[in-house]
């Protein structure tokens, strides 16, 4: 089955966040379910999201990674942050990337914290020994 596309192809967001994403070791980008999805091996980051239940929200300007357990708790403190549906139960959280309050240094953090959780051990031990 077909998804439609659910992102602009020329969303100045989105140019931003794959600049980050794909300069990650092996990051590729790949369209599934229409929306952005970045892999390394598995996947580390998708672009857009939205919450389940009855007050489905969307979120079409936003990225859901995967997070470390320790640090959950205190991101859900922050508003910014939200547990997408699907992916939530598995750890994931998303943050909405609405400029000018984007922080792309956290950003970037996220992701590389993403990417290293997704990497194929072979990837994880390259990366950590090179220091990227």
């Amino acid at each position: 089955m077909d998804h439609p596309l659910q992102f602009d192809a020329d969303d100045p967001v989105l140019h931003r966040l794959r600049s980050i994403a794909l300069a990650l070791p092996e990051a590729v980008e790949t369209v599934t379910f229409g929306r952005p999805w970045f892999r390394a091996g598995r996947v580390f980051a998708v672009y857009g999201s939205a919450t389940k239940g009855p007050e489905k929200t969307q979120h079409p300007r936003a990225v859901i990674v995967h997070v470390d357990d320790d640090e959950r708790p205190a991101r859900l403190q922050d508003p910014r942050f939200f547990v997408p549906g699907y992916f939530g139960p598995k750890g994931w959280l998303g943050i909405d990337l609405d400029p000018p309050d984007t922080d792309w240094a956290e950003v970037a953090e996220l992701l590389d914290a993403g990417h290293r959780f997704a990497a194929p051990p072979r990837l994880r031990r390259t990366v950590e020994r090179d220091g990227r």
